[in-house]
């Protein structure tokens, strides 16, 4: 081995031992040790029929899951990890989230004052921070202006270089100029980047899907409807962005490419269009009603809500109006949407919020009108179906890759224990243990 291939090594041993001491164990490579692993609890929950399994055992092989259920003989030669009194679940998912933004950026516009290089070093800080978490796989659904950022850390992800959940990502969103993902509050003659691709002709449409898919993107974002600044708090209509004609451009020339759109939609005539379209998901919906929904059932459109990110700190009589309106229809939105049975995606908008705090919706969820089971169910399951990723994700099943976390208590009973998550494993490769 040459003296600068052995230093790249020394380097990224350290850097794996800085990122996992105390809060992990990462496992070696050396093939000697056996690739059977067998993860004991005194429970665990199988997410899709809400059993909870006594005396349970996860048995792996490589990556993937081998077994799953009660009192399982163990191989001779697998290597046993007993997690005690805890339960087991397969690692959560977070099917909204922006690792290249952090809560700051409000105050200090990133684009302004941070480079694409540092946002993407504070993108890989931030998908340690999820999967420390127990999120082991989630949707970026944007980088938020910082180009590719998004792509770079799924493939250094996905090729072992940095530890981090699985991701799909979108890169830049497609917007209007006027509408969100706007660089405002500068000089007219200042001209800086904006957070996403503004497109204001239909036939620049088709082009920016290409271009974007061409640079690594999983899924098309775009924004059906504005702001909350652009939202009519007399009516609670928001701004319609694009017409139905061109959000079915988007959602065409992406599925050329086998890939779905998500649509930022708060309700109304924008969301319409992007149900209507063929988008997979919409995000957000504060302002759905009963007309969309039943849509949304229909055609099988999933919502991703994102409560957390819409509160103001402090006493809600505190709050200002309009973000006191918003999630006051939030809360009737998904109410009336459990009743009439819309697929709900557990999602946060991670980003705005810190990352690593993803378990934050949860406990919202249940207030709600959600049982526990239902949320957790939406952060696994119905988040893997969205994601295209059933069977591979979100489950505890045989053939499911190798994501296992395991709290103390049952989540069950208090949803909010997944807030504490104390073992994450990833592909067989455990980055948390207690």
């Amino acid at each position: 081995m040459n003296s600068k291939r052995s230093l790249f090594t020394s380097v990224s041993l350290l850097i794996v031992g800085a990122l996992t001491a105390g809060d992990g164990v990462c496992q070696a490579s050396d093939p000697a040790i056996t690739d059977v692993v067998a993860v004991r609890a005194d429970r665990a929950l199988a997410v899709e029929s809400g059993t909870v399994i006594q005396d349970a055992v996860v048995i792996i092989r490589g990556d993937r899951i081998a077994e799953f259920g009660s009192g399982l003989a163990v191989p001779e030669n697998a290597r046993v990890i007993d997690l005690g009194n805890r339960t087991l679940l397969p690692g959560l998912i977070d099917a909204h989230t922006h690792l290249a933004i952090q809560p700051d950026y409000s105050a200090r516009n990133p684009i302004l004052y941070k480079s694409i290089p540092y946002r993407t070093i504070e993108a890989v800080a931030g998908a340690n921070a999820t999967l420390m978490a127990g999120f082991t796989t989630i949707r970026d659904i944007d980088s938020e202006g910082a180009d590719w950022a998004d792509v770079a850390v799924r493939d250094a992800i996905n090729n072992g270089v940095v530890p981090g959940p699985r991701m799909q990502v979108a890169t830049l969103s497609i917007s209007i100029t006027g509408g969100y993902m706007n660089q405002n509050d500068l000089a007219p003659q200042i001209v800086a980047p904006h957070f996403g691709s503004l497109i204001d002709s239909s036939d620049d449409l088709v082009p920016e899907v290409r271009r974007q898919i061409k640079n690594g993107a999983d899924f098309i974002k775009i924004y059906a409807t504005g702001t909350t600044r652009h939202v009519d708090l007399e009516t609670m209509e928001p701004m319609t962005q694009f017409s139905l004609d061109d959000i079915k451009t988007v959602v065409d020339e992406a599925a050329r490419f086998r890939k779905p759109v998500a649509a930022h939609a708060y309700g109304g005539e924008g969301a319409r269009n992007a149900v209507l379209a063929g988008v997979r998901s919409i995000e957000h919906g504060m302002l759905l009603n009963d007309e969309i929904m039943k849509l949304m059932i229909e055609r099988g459109t999933f919502w991703v809500p994102t409560f957390s990110v819409y509160m103001e700190d402090g006493p809600r009589s505190g709050w200002s109006e309009r973000a006191r309106k918003l999630v006051e229809s939030h809360e009737r939105a998904f109410r009336r949407a459990l009743q009439l049975g819309v697929k709900i995606a557990y999602g946060t908008d991670a980003g705005a919020l810190p990352h690593g705090d993803n378990a934050i919706d949860f406990g919202i969820m249940v207030d709600y009108g959600m049982t526990p089971l239902q949320a957790i169910q939406s952060a696994t399951t119905q988040a893997a179906h969205l994601m295209g990723m059933s069977g591979d994700v979100g489950t505890l099943e045989s053939g499911a890759f190798a994501d296992v976390i395991a709290v103390t208590g049952n989540p069950l009973d208090d949803v909010t224990v997944l807030g504490d998550v104390e073992f994450v494993m990833k592909g067989g490769t455990v980055y948390r243990a207690p």
